[in-house]
């Protein structure tokens, strides 16, 4: 998908996602994925979601998994550091000291003023700071609409705002193979998008969120056997500080009383 624009690969990764999503994902009358009762949330979240998905693209024709995968697992220290503001939450030291003891992790990664440093790495950590709000968004939209439409609709928005822009810069895709990879990214959307709200549903963030950090040994895995990258261990510190901040703050939170 290197040949292609990086406008078009996101477009792609959303028609296909929405089509799967109208057939596989939501069985019942078409009206029924329509039927929302926050539909200024759900047009933000379609917004959020086309952005962040078209920055990580970007960003990944410059970094490793690795690298943007470690950024990635600052989404529980930001949710914690939003949480104050947003949702009248207040923290307590312990937890302030998590919060900065990620982002230091975070400046290991980057390693501003040093040649390692490059700006696509500014990118990665956008995507990281809109999923943290994509996930609280998502989890307020849990207790209004169904699943399928939440997921649905974000497809829909993010693909229809993308039509115009993809197609200006349409470059036909060179064969099956690329035709192929786009239909399995937009299914591997579609899939992920539907199991987090479904998840987002019936289980708090304290329990959802150590499975994100999983991704760490896919991303290290695949980026080696595909690209040949192998991370350095600038990124493999940062990486585990971060790590380890979030985890000691999702565990703060489920031990918290209520």
């Amino acid at each position: 998908m290197r040949t292609l624009p990086v406008v078009e690969v996101v477009w792609l990764r959303f028609l296909f996602h929405l089509a799967i999503s109208a057939t596989l994902l939501a069985p019942g009358p078409a009206a029924a994925l329509f039927a929302t009762r926050r539909p200024r949330l759900q047009l933000l979240r379609a917004a959020m979601l086309m952005a962040m998905t078209a920055m990580n693209f970007w960003a990944l024709q410059y970094l490793q998994l690795a690298e943007t995968g470690a950024i990635q697992f600052s989404v529980p220290i930001l949710i914690a550091a939003f949480a104050g503001p947003l949702l009248g939450e207040r923290l307590d030291a312990a937890r302030w000291t998590a919060i900065l003891v990620g982002f230091a992790g975070i400046l290991l990664i980057f390693r501003p003023g040093t040649q390692a440093f490059h700006p696509a790495l500014l990118l990665a950590f956008g995507v990281a700071v809109l999923y943290a709000l994509f996930n609280l968004l998502t989890r307020q939209l849990a207790a209004h609409d169904r699943p399928e439409t939440t997921q649905f609709l974000s497809a829909l928005g993010a693909t229809v705002a993308m039509t115009p822009f993809a197609l200006a810069l349409w470059r036909m895709p060179a064969d099956a193979a690329e035709w192929g990879v786009a239909v399995l990214i937009g299914l591997a959307g579609a899939l992920g998008h539907y199991l987090l709200a479904l998840a987002h549903r019936y289980a708090p963030a304290s329990v959802l969120g150590p499975f994100l950090y999983q991704q760490i040994v896919y991303m290290v895995l695949l980026g080696y056997l595909l690209f040949g990258d192998v991370p350095d261990a600038a990124v493999l510190a940062g990486g585990g500080v971060v790590v380890a901040s979030g985890l000691y703050l999702l565990w703060r939170e489920k031990r918290a009383p209520g």
